[in-house]
């Protein structure tokens, strides 16, 4: 493939070209012939020549479109790769995915889109079987944290809620061209069939409240939303911080505020 393309700092471009790291993802990955795969910012192309090879039907979303050219001319002969040239974030999934047959995603994403993309794609589970990301560390490391720690937060829970979430391996700067500053890493999550809550989203919405002000006490935070009596009933220290408290905790507060709206 031509490779006279310049990464764009606006799209947050990094182009992995190391081919051992290529084949430790899709090793990770393990696509089998016929099985339905979107990738998410494809690039140059590093990743999509294997997952066309391998057989797996290939639905790659890019928003560049000297990218998107590129991909055209050098995979247009391929019957199992189709390219969708636009914003993923503006993507609506329920066109591409079904419950029948779920499809696995695999991306690079870049640092500027990764959180929103990730709760994005929370909204169309059903049909995901599975999402394989490289991410900046400092992210992944974000999804898979425990209680009382520095990178716990929002998006820990709400991965932790929805998904199985495992680190896989850590990629270096050399890797890319340009290298980034920052070191990435390789993370799979897998999407839980069992839901804990009702309504997810009075878990959005506790969540929100509660890290609005993450040095403030629960007591503080969720002023107005779960007086610090029932914190106490439900045995949730209000002096303790949002961070202290773990998923079954959230969610105990969401099924008592459950129950509040539909008395």
């Amino acid at each position: 493939m031509k490779t006279q393309h310049r990464a764009r700092k606006r799209f947050g471009q990094n182009f992995l070209h190391e081919q051992s790291v290529i084949e430790q993802i899709i090793q990770a990955l393990g696509p089998k012939a016929h099985q339905q795969i979107i990738e998410i910012g494809p690039g140059k192309g590093a990743l999509t020549a294997s997952l066309i090879h391998r057989g797996a039907n290939l639905t790659a979303i890019e928003i560049d479109r000297d990218l998107a050219a590129l991909l055209r001319q050098e995979f247009h002969e391929n019957a199992n790769f189709k390219l969708l040239e636009q914003d993923v974030l503006q993507l609506d999934f329920n066109t591409l995915l079904g419950p029948e047959k779920p499809a696995r995603i695999i991306g690079n994403l870049p640092y500027n889109i990764s959180t929103p993309l990730i709760f994005h794609l929370l909204d169309y589970l059903p049909g995901i079987a599975d999402m394989l990301f490289m991410l900046q560390l400092e992210v992944v490391e974000r999804m898979c944290a425990l209680p009382s720690s520095k990178a716990y937060g929002r998006l820990s829970i709400m991965c932790q809620y929805y998904c199985d979430v495992e680190k896989l391996f850590e990629v270096p700067p050399q890797a890319f061209s340009p290298a980034p500053k920052v070191t990435s890493a390789i993370v799979r999550l897998k999407p839980r069939r069992q839901a804990l809550l009702e309504d997810p989203k009075l878990l959005e919405t506790l969540l929100r409240q509660a890290f609005a002000q993450r040095r403030k006490t629960l007591r503080n935070n969720l002023q107005g939303l779960v007086p610090a009596e029932q914190l106490k009933a439900l045995d949730i220290d209000p002096g303790l911080r949002p961070e202290n408290l773990s998923l079954l905790d959230y969610v105990r507060i969401c099924r008592w505020l459950g129950q509040q709206l539909s008395e």
